[in-house]
């Protein structure tokens, strides 16, 4: 996928799942979701080990979010990903999954791209808002 593509989906998407989500503020997942919130997306944390975060319903998994989702935002191991694009590729509303730095793993991609959900891998996501907002 183009890059340009992903920059227009972050920039015309309302809500973003954090998966991962940490109540420790010193935690990239931590502040790039409040980063997310202050610049006016709806974060969903998604956390199996936490009822809420940012005073907010935290989920355990993507596919219980009752809302839609425009973005799955993923801050665990590569080695992780997989369940958890599987779980997002449940919600039709999904546009986007975006891997945090570091985060890479190419069967997880190619489950999202047979279906014609976009994939980010190994980039994060504040840095690109923050450069092209």
């Amino acid at each position: 996928m183009d890059k340009t593509d992903a920059h227009k989906i972050l920039l015309n998407s309302k809500t973003i799942a954090v998966v991962g989500a940490s109540p420790n503020p010193v935690r990239p997942s931590h502040w790039i979701s409040k980063y997310l919130m202050d610049n006016g997306y709806q974060v969903i944390p998604v956390n199996p080990g936490h009822t809420e975060l940012f005073g907010l319903k935290c989920y355990p998994d993507v596919e219980s979010i009752p809302e839609d989702i425009d973005i799955v935002n993923i801050f665990r191991r590569s080695d992780e990903v997989i369940p958890i694009v599987i779980s997002a590729l449940k919600k039709s509303s999904l546009k986007l999954i975006w891997m945090q730095d570091n985060v890479y793993n190419i069967e997880a991609a190619r489950l999202a791209t047979e279906v014609g959900i976009p994939v980010v891998m190994n980039d994060c996501i504040y840095r690109v808002h923050n450069q092209i907002s």
